[in-house]
């Protein structure tokens, strides 16, 4: 099964093998036992390339929950006898602040070095989703004040108002602060419509009974940067975060928006190398979140 996966993903049986550490003959041989045994191909094989069948296709989901839940298995025994290994994989938005999460990682892995580790970058939404059905252990995201992550568990990081972000030269590049009002002049560089980092900034807006244009929509910090920094445009980003970026001014805003910082997991039950990475971070899972 794990060499049926491996083909599927590397599409190459030459590729499967390398990564399984057999010669392919043998490779070859499992996997036509396996089609045996299920009465059905599961590749499309020519000389120039490998792909699933409908049959494969719909044998692969599953094949990757059985040799998911046979590592969590391994784990859970390592576990029962005070060894933590396995696989844990984090997501973060681009924009975290709250928590060093490279620093964070290298020490887990100096403290748990059997423990594959794998990192996933995507917006606040996509991250919740990806921890309610497993594929991500624990992620570190940003919400405004008006919503919370759903159907997991979570706790609060850090809170975090914006600043206004523009090229050097840029005529309030000068100024001690701004408002929402000066701003909604202003051509703006922001994250897409509909994602969480978008909606701090247009509730804002809205709120205030403001229009802004946004013609310039990005999903990298730095690249949003970039274009401030040639006056294309302005942009707002967390206080906590605007230090990592170069070649900007950063200009308090009077009536700026607000981000909460999450740290979330999953809420039914957690794998061993997830429940340490919590223990990293001082966070108990048992304990509730406390008021704020």
């Amino acid at each position: 099964m794990q060499y049926f996966v491996t083909v599927a993903e590397t599409k190459s049986f030459t590729r499967a093998a390398e990564r399984c550490l057999v010669v392919q003959s043998a490779l070859s041989h499992q996997i036509a036992r396996l089609e045996r045994e299920l009465g059905a191909r599961l590749f499309d094989r020519t000389s120039r390339r490998v792909r699933l069948t409908a049959a494969g296709d719909a044998f692969l989901p599953d094949a990757q929950q059985c040799l998911d839940a046979a590592e969590r298995g391994a784990a859970e025994v390592a576990a029962a006898v005070g060894e933590v290994r396995g696989k844990l994989t984090v997501g973060v938005i681009p924009t975290v602040a709250a928590v060093d999460v490279p620093a964070v990682l290298r020490a887990f892995h100096e403290r748990y070095p059997q423990v594959r580790i794998g990192l996933r970058v995507g917006t606040s939404e996509s991250l919740v989703a990806k921890v309610k059905d497993g594929t991500i252990d624990v992620a570190f995201l940003g919400l405004p004040t008006t919503a919370r992550p759903d159907g997991v568990r979570s706790r609060k990081l850090a809170h975090d108002r914006h600043v206004a972000v523009v090229a050097p030269d840029h005529p309030l590049a000068g100024e001690a602060d701004v408002d929402l009002l000066r701003l909604s002049t202003e051509v703006f560089v922001d994250f897409p419509a509909g994602s969480a980092g978008r909606d701090q900034s247009d509730q804002a807006f809205a709120s205030a009974g403001l229009h802004r244009e946004v013609p310039f929509e990005v999903t990298s910090p730095e690249f949003l940067a970039r274009l401030v920094h040639l006056r294309l445009g302005i942009a707002m980003v967390p206080s906590n975060y605007a230090p990592h970026l170069s070649g900007v001014v950063t200009i308090p805003v009077l009536d700026a928006p607000v981000r909460i910082e999450h740290l979330i997991w999953s809420r039914f039950g957690l794998t061993p190398a997830a429940a340490a990475f919590l223990a990293v971070l001082d966070v108990n899972p048992s304990e509730p979140e406390p008021r704020k």
